[in-house]
């Protein structure tokens, strides 16, 4: 007589008691273990991006204090680290600091939106139009080389000392940057892109929004780096030269120390100068990588 194996499993296939529970525990240790893994591979490209930079710090200031040490100053003139660095701490917790970097930034932040929004409008107009090349081409690049100190006399004269004249030099300061970076960037799209892109149907505006301007990228954000660069360096000029009523920004800080002959202060101040500049320009570096990436050009990443 036969007998019935319907509904039974073999032998082999029965999990041991505890199987299921082990295979879970596995699979949760292989989780926390990718996590770990994802965690030290950020906080390893975090140190690789900040021991060169702390590198340099420590040499800068291993070298400002052998010139101290040279005696080639007086110590009241040129302090050194020990006198400075402290100062510089200490000014971390003063509220009038951060009122003046506060001042600082907005006036930085909205003069480079401004020169990003003429910038683009005339690099557009200019890269488009061959009359307007030839034209203002030239000129474009002679705004940009022009020091951004010569335009102070004039802003002030139009605008006196007023947020508009610091606002005014900004702008000259980084918009031929920005214009010359989106120029070049059109300049070098390939030919063959904009051929594929007609044959598809892209026309005028369309053209320059879906395959132009993404094609001219890697130029435009160099533009815009650079564009940063010329903003600020007006901006501190500007803030030393237009101090507008009992108003506090780190160029007015700048000068009254200078004024008070307190170099400490002062070297401080240009301490407080440098990193916001290099915090910036950290993150123009950040979106470019991000850039490169996309674009498949990332070289520490083949």
């Amino acid at each position: 007589m036969a007998s019935d194996t319907r509904g039974t499993v073999p032998a082999a296939d029965v999990a041991p008691p505890g199987a299921n529970l082990q295979r879970e525990i596995a699979g949760l240790d292989a989780l926390e273990l990718a996590g770990a893994t994802r965690r030290a591979g950020r906080l390893s490209r975090l140190w690789s991006a900040l021991w060169p930079m702390l590198s340099a710090a420590a040499i800068g200031v291993v070298v400002w204090q052998l010139v101290v040490w040279s005696g080639w100053k007086e110590p009241w003139v040129l302090p050194g680290p020990a006198e400075t660095l402290p100062i510089f701490f200490d000014q971390l917790g003063n509220g009038r600091f951060w009122e003046a970097v506060a001042l600082t930034m907005q006036r930085a932040v909205v003069g480079f939106a401004a020169a990003i929004a003429i910038g683009v409008l005339v690099g557009a107009l200019v890269s488009q139009f061959r009359v307007l090349r030839r034209a203002f081409g030239s000129l474009i690049t002679g705004l940009q080389t022009m020091p951004s100190i010569a335009w102070f006399p004039l802003a002030i004269l139009l605008f006196q000392l007023s947020e508009s004249a610091i606002l005014f030099v900004v702008v000259l300061g980084a918009a031929p940057s920005i214009a010359n970076g989106l120029i070049a960037g059109v300049d070098y799209t390939p030919p063959i892109l904009l051929r594929a892109g007609k044959v598809m149907g892209l026309r005028g505006l369309n053209l320059y929004r879906h395959l132009i301007m993404p094609a001219s990228l890697p130029s435009f954000v160099a533009g815009l780096k650079q564009g940063w660069a010329f903003a600020w360096r007006s901006l501190m000029a500007g803030e030393l030269l237009v101090i507008i009523g009992d108003t506090t920004s780190l160029g007015v800080l700048l000068s009254q120390a200078r004024e008070l002959n307190n170099t400490a202060d002062m070297i401080s101040y240009m301490i407080v100068i440098l990193v916001i500049g290099i915090v910036i320009d950290q993150l123009f570096g950040v979106a470019d990588r991000s850039l490169r990436a996309r674009w498949g050009m990332d070289l520490d990443r083949a």
